[in-house]
């Protein structure tokens, strides 16, 4: 895999939902030179356009924001209590650093009730998100000085490279932010028949949306979303439970908890990844939604709608993982379904 310090780069740029700002500077300054041209829609999305022969419309999605906190409250003593952006597991933000993005970024952790004068029934439980707080180790009147309510907070966790995968926070969904990135630049010599609008959403993690924006001002024939995806490929997993595994391609979405993908476009990206010899796995994940969804019901009369999946172990957690060639092996599929999209038969058969 090519262009690994650049996904590092991007990984470790702050993005909550509704603050991107960071992430959006950076994606802007790598199309630009790749692209014919550059929108910027009023919810903060990043369209970057290829214009094809025809106006036809193929939207490739992939959300630039990250699951995220805001300041709620700041006590007497400087202490931070917060709110969610996005789906927490509570037990996961035991012990964790944090950033919080006010006049200046300021490093914090999240702390609870120590487990020495906890009760023993409330050593037996999972401390209850309510229960955190995030701690500066400044004076309180630092703290106010420098950090306001509403302010966003993101989490802190170096990247690293564990034998064929890669290990960090925020790989959902700055993984797709890559490939979409890398694809647009390999398809900047190529003539194609359609034009496509490579969109780098906002907001996706409370709810599609930026997407559900986007794709109702383009309106596109054809969408295809980027995402990670559950590799449940670990012990204690059941063979049915897995999802997808690690390090055996790309993944071609059937569904997920919110949408069904047209059968027309699971069997064009199968025939694709084939024809190319892509390796890939089939996505039937029931829980959880995508920008697929957004997309696809969005769009003026709906679109033909699809998605390719990165497996990724430990979801919505810091030590997020993916490997290295199901990336590269995504970036194949995307270009070549690009590509090929006008020539497939999509009558309903």
């Amino acid at each position: 895999m090519k262009n690994i310090a650049a996904l590092e780069k991007i990984c470790q740029l702050p993005g909550a939902p509704g603050f991107e700002n960071k992430i959006r500077q950076y994606i802007l300054q790598e199309i630009k030179p790749f692209v014919d041209d550059v929108e910027i829609d009023a919810m903060g999305s990043v369209h970057a356009i290829i214009q094809g022969k025809s106006d036809k419309r193929i939207m490739v999605a992939a959300h630039m924001d990250e699951i995220s906190f805001i300041v709620t409250h700041i006590d007497d003593d400087g202490f931070i209590k917060f709110h969610t952006l996005g789906g927490f597991d509570p037990k996961t933000l035991t012990a964790q650093r944090v950033w919080i993005h006010g006049k200046e970024d300021i490093i914090g952790v999240m702390g609870t009730k120590p487990i020495h004068v906890m009760q023993a029934e409330e050593r037996s439980k999972a401390p209850k998100i309510q229960e955190f707080f995030i701690d500066t180790g400044l004076p309180a009147e630092k703290v106010k000085e420098l950090i306001s309510i509403g302010d966003p907070i993101t989490r802190e966790r170096s990247f690293i490279q564990m034998g064929e995968n890669l290990n960090s926070k925020s790989l959902d969904n700055r993984v797709s932010v890559f490939i979409l990135i890398e694809t647009l630049k390999r398809l900047k010599s190529v003539a194609l028949d359609y034009t496509v609008y490579g969109v780098f959403t906002v907001q996706e993690e409370v709810g599609l949306r930026g997407a559900i924006a986007a794709a109702s001002g383009i309106n596109p024939v054809f969408s295809i979303n980027l995402d990670v995806t559950m590799a449940y490929d670990l012990p204690g997993a059941a063979a049915h439970e897995q999802c997808t595994s690690l390090g055996k391609g790309t993944a071609i979405k059937v569904l997920d908890g919110m949408t069904i993908c047209d059968y027309r476009m699971v069997r064009f990206m199968k025939k694709t990844a084939s024809k190319y010899n892509i390796p890939y796995q089939l996505e039937v994940l029931t829980a959880g939604g995508t920008d697929t969804a957004g997309m696809q019901r969005h769009a003026n009369g709906g679109s033909i709608a699809g998605g390719i999946s990165i497996p990724c172990r430990y979801l919505h957690q810091v030590i997020e993982m993916v490997n290295k060639n199901d990336v590269e092996h995504s970036i194949d599929l995307l270009e070549k379904c690009i590509i090929e999209i006008s020539d497939y038969d999509w009558a309903f058969k």
